[in-house]
């Protein structure tokens, strides 16, 4: 197939283009600059064939030869004429800007602003459809997915485990470690079972698996839910008269209201566990002084502070991390981008809400 070609008619001001303008056709060398000449024909007469692929390498070379905004299409047939201004619609948009500039603090402002007016009208929505399939389920009891809860509590509960004893343990002997370093200088070892019992319990179990449960599972819900939405898996529910929200949301949320207050007692015992192990090591505190100090000063109302904490941790994490994969576009980018985006919201709104919760209790003297 004969190269295309694009040559400079001085004679009448005009460009004229011959040959095979298709996308694995070869061009003849560009022409020189034309910023100096009054070009603003481009004749097509001698134009053999002409597809997208070469419509766009036709305005690519004029675009690099000079300005070719107020270019005139001449003696062109209906159909290439149609596929060339197609092609030069959308030809601006291929084109990366040369000096990108910056967006200004109030264009800023403004675009963080439109995103989280987004954001809250799309949880707004989320939460209400929620609660409509929470009330459609209560009165049909029969059509809840058990199956797919006992899943989601072994994924969520049972598969981690390991991991939130071993942080959970490691933090208490930290903690403990700690404390220890500055008690023997007063000889206050014992009171070091006092400040273990009370943070692991309270603050940090809580507060770690939470945001070791958003990282792990709300992220990888959020990953399910927006990857079947890429292949279709959520149409094809809807399509068979079945609602995402009951089939997919509904169980992973409550999975993760049980699971995550187990975890948190799984957390309690190993933080526990990790300070007793320092105690005994470093502060020379006995196993049984260590049990008889903690029987005597952990009251069941601070386990149960942090306990409680649990489940409002894991409704905001199961709401933000279905929300998302259900909000996410139908491709790659967007599934990746919402799975970010699930783990930052979901660990600021577990560190809001325990700074909440610490003020409700220093209100309520508990």
């Amino acid at each position: 197939m004969a190269a295309a070609s694009l040559t400079f008619d001085a004679d009448h001001a005009s460009l004229c283009a011959a040959g095979a303008w298709v996308i694995h056709t070869p061009v003849a060398p560009e022409l020189p600059p034309l910023a100096n000449a009054p070009v603003r024909i481009l004749d097509g007469a001698a134009i053999t064939a002409l597809d997208t692929g070469g419509a766009w390498k036709l305005l690519d070379t004029l675009h690099q030869a000079g300005d070719i905004s107020r270019l005139e299409y001449r003696n062109f047939s209906p159909q290439h004429l149609a596929i060339l201004n197609l092609v030069a619609r959308h030809y601006p948009a291929t084109l990366a800007p040369l000096n990108p500039r910056a967006d200004g603090l109030l264009a800023q402002i403004g675009r963080g602003t439109q995103a989280l007016i987004r954001n809250l009208v799309g949880l707004v929505n989320f939460v209400g459809r929620l609660v409509f399939e929470l009330l459609t389920l209560a009165r049909r009891p029969g059509h809840f997915r058990w199956q797919e809860l006992g899943a989601q509590v072994q994924a969520v509960f049972v598969n981690a485990i390991p991991i939130s004893a071993a942080m959970i343990f490691l933090l208490g002997v930290v903690f403990a470690y700690l404390m220890g370093v500055e008690a023997q200088k007063y000889g206050a070892n014992l009171f070091v079972v006092d400040g273990v019992a009370a943070a692991v319990c309270r603050e940090l179990s809580p507060v770690i698996v939470a945001i070791l449960v958003a990282g792990r599972s709300g992220a990888a819900m959020t990953a399910q839910l927006g990857t079947m939405k890429v292949t279709e898996e959520i149409d094809a529910i809807t399509t068979l008269g079945l609602s995402p929200y009951s089939v997919l949301v509904v169980p992973r949320l409550i999975a993760l209201i049980i699971a995550l207050p187990l975890l948190v007692f799984v957390g309690d015992v190993a933080g526990l566990l990790g300070g007793m192990v320092v105690a005994g090591r470093q502060l020379d505190i006995s196993y049984r002084m260590f049990f008889d100090r903690l029987d005597d000063i952990l009251k069941l109302k601070t386990v149960l502070v942090g306990l409680g904490k649990a489940p409002v941790f894991a409704l905001f994490i199961g709401m933000i991390a279905c929300r998302m994969g259900l909000a996410a576009e139908r491709d790659a980018r967007s599934v990746g981008e919402n799975t970010t985006s699930t783990v930052v919201q979901s660990i600021v709104a577990v560190i809001l809400l325990n700074a909440v919760f610490a003020i409700i209790f220093v209100h309520l003297d508990i």
